[in-house]
Parts: C-alpha cells; structure tokens; sequence
C-alpha cells in the first residue's frame, strides 16, 4: 500500500495518506474529497566509495 502526500483544494491543508486500489482519499482536516496528488519529495541517504575516507571499513558498510 502506497503512501502519496495530497494538498486538499477546499483549505489547502497538506496531508499523507496510506492508498489502497478503491481508496477515496478525504482531507483529514476538512472532510473534503477535492483533494489534488503532489509530487513527493524523498530523502536519500548513503556513502560515496570516493573521497576522503574511502578505503576505510565505515564506507564499505563494515564497522
């Protein structure tokens, strides 16, 4: 079950909701089903096996 982040169109509020295939997504706000699907935004984290430190353990994954 995917999670999309919505703006609802009757008071703007910004949510997330969990979606299943028949879901009506409501604003948890308002109550309105006017709502608009945004763009998500994600983080990404990790290391670069290149620059400094790259040959120690910690950047392999090892600790």
């Amino acid at each position: 079950m995917p999670i999309y982040e919505y703006r609802c169109e009757s008071c703007q509020e910004r949510f997330e909701a969990l979606v299943y295939a028949s879901t009506v997504v409501a604003c948890p706000e308002c109550g309105s089903k006017t709502v608009e699907k945004q763009f998500s935004t994600f983080a990404v984290g990790g290391t670069s096996l290149s620059g400094p430190g790259a040959d120690c353990d910690v950047a392999r994954g090892g600790g």
